[in-house]
């Protein structure tokens, strides 16, 4: 059998500005960023939006969970699961030198009992048997070097990622843009979940858009969605009452 031809891998490196430290993938688009005086929040807005998981389960269950970050970028949400709340987190990255990157300038700890760092394809490692029906929240996060499309982004690649859900979990995919290639992955992923399990915030500024998909679609009452997001808010600092403006059902 012919072997594969070895990937090339962007090169990484880091600029600071004494208040945010961002990471490249060899051009000067921002594949993640960390606050250099609080290395274990999340820095970016869209970032932030990727937790919105937490609106659809019980506060006081998180630490019990399990989350799975494919794309490491620079770690903010595999840290703020790990340090802040408490769960076990395994991030899957593909290139090395991130994963090196990580380590030493934006305190990604090492591995140990509540975190595992994978190395490898996230296309293969999601169908990895041990991960059936164990993650709670899923955070896709994956774009190639000039932050212009997904790098996996088919339906069969989304179904592989509902397999991995509980049956309260929640995968939550970082889409750039109100663009027709936007409109593409939206009906790829609705095609995998079911339209009924998908929400999806308003673009950011940036034009980032955060969909949200549930194992098993469910509805809950605007009151409980408040009730928790405000608990979010008191408990980890995240602006979770803001979110359910912008985060509204797929489907009517």
């Amino acid at each position: 059998m012919p072997r594969k031809p070895p990937i090339e891998l962007p090169e990484v490196s880091i600029s600071d500005d004494g208040e945010l430290r961002h990471l490249h993938l060899g051009t000067p688009w921002i594949q993640g960023s960390m606050r250099v005086d609080a290395p274990f929040d999340i820095a970016l807005e869209y970032v932030q939006r990727m937790m919105a998981w937490l609106l659809f389960v019980e506060p006081d269950s998180v630490p019990r969970r399990r989350a799975m970050q494919l794309g490491l970028g620079a770690g903010a949400i595999t840290k703020f699961c790990c340090k802040r709340l408490r769960m076990h987190a395994t991030a899957v990255e593909l290139n090395p030198q991130v994963v090196h990157v990580c380590r030493s300038w934006f305190k990604l700890p090492p591995d140990g009992a509540r975190l595992s760092v994978v190395q490898g394809d996230a296309g293969e490692v999601i169908r990895d048997p041990r991960y059936l029906a164990n993650v709670d929240a899923l955070a896709v996060d994956m774009y190639d070097d000039d932050a212009a499309a997904p790098v996996l982004d088919s339906a069969d690649f989304y179904r592989d990622c509902r397999a991995v859900l509980t049956d309260d979990g929640c995968m939550t995919v970082n889409l750039f843009g109100r663009s027709s290639r936007y409109e593409e992955s939206l009906a790829r992923i609705c095609e995998a979940f079911g339209a009924q399990a998908v929400w999806a915030f308003r673009p950011t500024r940036e034009g980032n858009t955060v969909v949200l998909a549930q194992r098993h679609a469910s509805r809950p009452r605007r009151a409980l969605l408040l009730q928790r997001a405000q608990v979010v808010e008191e408990r980890w600092g995240l602006v979770a009452r803001k979110w359910l403006r912008t985060l509204k059902p797929v489907a009517p």
